[in-house]
């Protein structure tokens, strides 16, 4: 049995993301594609025997994340679901940036539960870890169904592309600039539109890469202005760039592979690839 696991986190972007409405309760109805790309985090995990959860930083260049984040919250979750008493020491080499849009701290929590399930030798299914995941936030089941999505609802309804509309592999520049944006501002927005009509998934996958819109974008722009620097750069070089997510993260799509990244000192600047799925997906039982 193994007691050493070394996975990776890979974070998202959102090919489009339209409000459709907004429920009594306050939550925002959407539709979007969330997609997977190869820029990701690592985490190590160690099994213990005393109980205990641990999360050391290996990237000292990222941020410090508080002692109780999200990858603490999902492996003591895991445990408080299932009764378990083994332990486990976790590190984690950062480099998806925060408050990007890109998914990073879910993808972080929905490894950690699909690593810890196995470690752990838990045997829960899928649906039971995301069913734990989606207490720790709306983005960690996505990572845990291990496909390329249709999200819809509040984000609670998931249903993957392939076999039926798979994505094409493709190639992105995705641009991070210093500020970060935080979701409740742009949610709370008196100038966000709520009202898209509502698309199906035939609609996106006739357009798949320059289907719909980010309806958070005007807001987000009009609050982190660098969110419109980066895509007025972007389309400077005849791009067609959009935010993802909720977050200050700009994207475009690239044809060639030796796109010019310019010195922007204070821009994460990265070339990324699509994934067909989730590294880990085969590690989970349906």
């Amino acid at each position: 049995m193994h007691s050493l696991y070394d996975v990776p986190a890979p974070a998202k972007l959102n090919l489009f993301l339209h409000i459709t409405g907004r429920r009594a309760d306050g939550y925002h109805l959407l539709q979007s594609v969330f997609m997977l790309i190869d820029w990701q985090d690592r985490l190590h995990f160690e099994k213990t025997s005393d109980g205990a959860v641990t999360r050391q930083d290996l990237n000292a260049d990222a941020p410090a994340l508080p002692a109780d984040d999200l990858i603490v919250r999902a492996a003591r979750a895991l445990q408080a679901a299932t009764g378990c008493t083994q332990g486990a020491r976790i590190a984690l080499d950062k480099h998806i940036p925060s408050q990007a849009g890109m998914g990073g701290g879910s993808s972080d929590a929905a490894s950690t539960l699909i690593a810890l399930n196995r470690l752990w030798n838990l045997g829960l299914n899928r649906a039971a870890l995301a069913r734990i995941g989606l207490q720790l936030g709306a983005d960690v089941p996505f990572f845990i169904g291990g496909d390329n999505a249709w999200v819809q609802g509040i984000g609670e309804h998931i249903t993957p592309l392939a076999p039926a509309h798979p994505l094409p592999a493709a190639r992105f520049v995705v641009v991070k600039p210093a500020a970060g944006l935080d979701t409740k501002g742009i949610f709370t927005s008196p100038l966000l539109q709520r009202d898209t009509n509502n698309a199906t998934i035939e609609d996106f996958a006739a357009n798949h890469f320059d289907f719909g819109h980010n309806d958070l974008q005007p807001v987000a722009e009009a609050l982190c202005p660098d969110v419109k620097k980066v895509r007025n750069w972007l389309e400077s070089l005849g791009l067609q760039a959009r935010m993802t997510g909720s977050g200050s993260a700009v994207f475009a799509q690239i044809k060639q592979a030796d796109f010019p990244i310019a010195e922007q000192c204070s821009w994460t600047i990265r070339i990324c690839e699509n994934l067909p799925r989730h590294p880990l997906k085969e590690w989970v039982a349906d």
